[in-house]
């Protein structure tokens, strides 16, 4: 086959390792905007499974992106200035900029041309005539999708809470969290380590926090500064980043949760954020994304043979389908930093037990101190812990079909 792949992401890169290297007589090309080394953000997390799926698709790669990964195992909470632990299954961190060149390289020595700074406006764009299969993973705002939106029937909802993703000298060794009040309302930070030189920092609040903390006006380097001061005992003294370039500086953003009813017509596929974004607060872009290749490799497998369209038809329903529960686990995760004032009534520790619980389906609909109760009782009970995952669903399909 003669592949064009518009994107050089994480998804886009594995998917031509993982298709060149069961049939190199497939002719691949990755065409990236973007120059070499120019990507956006700072780590991306992903947890053990995610390595044995990718150890089955090429161990070369998956050995490569576990050597250069850090680990963690606690998650760390500071509430207004006190500090709890939580002991839980071990987690990574990887530069993205460090995946990228990995997955390049391997792409690279299977026999993979990609072309840096090489940008594909659309369908008609001349590089993809003659190509048997065109992959848009040209992200969320995937040139390639927009061009037929109605036909893959994109629906884009955008978050409440603006966010920034920042970065750090400060080396964590746990993944951690803060909330700090302020005399504007919450503000908070998720940060972890991807190298033994970084770490990034996540900082989130609500639109009226940030607007009566200045954060809308103020210019990159003031913001930076007011937010090592608010989060100082979380840094250690360490200074936050912005970007790289001066001319491109850190930027305030809402989360953009984008679905599609299909993800292919004709020879075009979706793959990765073009098809689908799950809210940051899980840490399972870069997850699905690479999950997402692997599902779409082995549709095209010489094992399985099938016509195209059938092959990204069945494609597309296995993924839509397995990404419900990740779907769901977004949405509520979402909401619970939304309405972060509801569980700071509890003390430190309890309220640390129910970010771990954000997405339960039950939890909006409870009293935090009571949800606390119900779920330490239901570790103790077995038939609290089934009326829980009885329920959980029900509620979620009640309130979802009111909307």
């Amino acid at each position: 086959m003669k592949l064009a792949i518009v994107g050089g992401g994480p998804a886009g890169l594995y998917l031509s390792v993982l298709l060149k290297r069961r049939d190199p007589s497939h002719e691949i090309v990755v065409y990236e905007r973007n120059a070499e080394g120019s990507t956006y953000g700072w780590g991306v997390t992903y947890w053990a499974g995610l390595l044995d799926k990718l150890r089955a698709g090429d161990p070369e790669s998956a050995r490569a992106v576990a050597d250069a990964s850090v680990t963690w195992t606690d998650g760390v909470a500071i509430v207004r200035d006190e500090r709890t632990v939580h002991h839980g299954d071990a987690g990574f961190g990887i530069g993205r900029r460090r995946m990228l060149a990995l997955l390049a390289d391997r792409a690279r020595a299977l026999g993979v041309r990609i072309e840096l700074e090489h940008a594909v406006t659309g369908p008609d764009a001349p590089e993809l005539a003659g190509a048997d299969l065109v992959v848009a993973a040209d992200g969320v705002n995937s040139a390639l999708r927009e061009a037929y939106a109605d036909h893959f029937g994109s629906r884009v909802t955008n978050g409440r809470n603006p966010y920034v993703w920042l970065g750090t000298t400060k080396v964590f060794d746990s993944f951690s969290f803060a909330f700090k009040e302020t005399a504007h309302g919450w503000i908070w930070c998720y940060a972890y380590g991807f190298s033994g030189e970084r770490s990034t920092c996540v900082v989130e609040c609500s639109p009226e926090t940030r607007t009566g903390l200045g954060l809308d006006a103020l210019g990159e380097a003031d913001s930076l500064r007011l937010l090592e001061k608010i989060f100082h005992d979380l840094l250690d003294g360490h200074g936050l980043i912005g970007r790289d370039r001066a001319d491109d500086p850190a930027r305030w953003l809402t989360f953009r949760t984008l679905t599609n009813r299909v993800w292919h017509r004709d020879n075009l596929v979706l793959l990765g954020d073009a098809a689908h974004t799950t809210h940051y607060s899980i840490g399972a872009g870069t997850t699905l994304a690479l999950e997402d290749a692997l599902a779409l490799a082995d549709a095209l497998a010489p094992s399985a043979p099938r016509d195209l369209d059938t092959a990204l038809t069945l494609y597309g329903k296995r993924r839509r389908a397995e990404l419900l529960s990740a779907q769901s686990a977004a949405r509520y995760s979402a909401r619970w930093y939304e309405d972060l004032p509801r569980y700071m009534c509890l003390e430190p520790a309890r309220m640390f037990a129910l970010l771990g619980q954000r997405h339960s389906p039950l939890l909006p609909h409870v009293p935090p101190q009571l949800y606390y109760r119900l779920d330490r009782a239901a570790d103790r009970l077995e038939s609290l812990r089934r009326l829980k995952r009885w329920l959980g669903p029900r509620v979620a399909r009640a309130v979802h079909g009111r909307r």
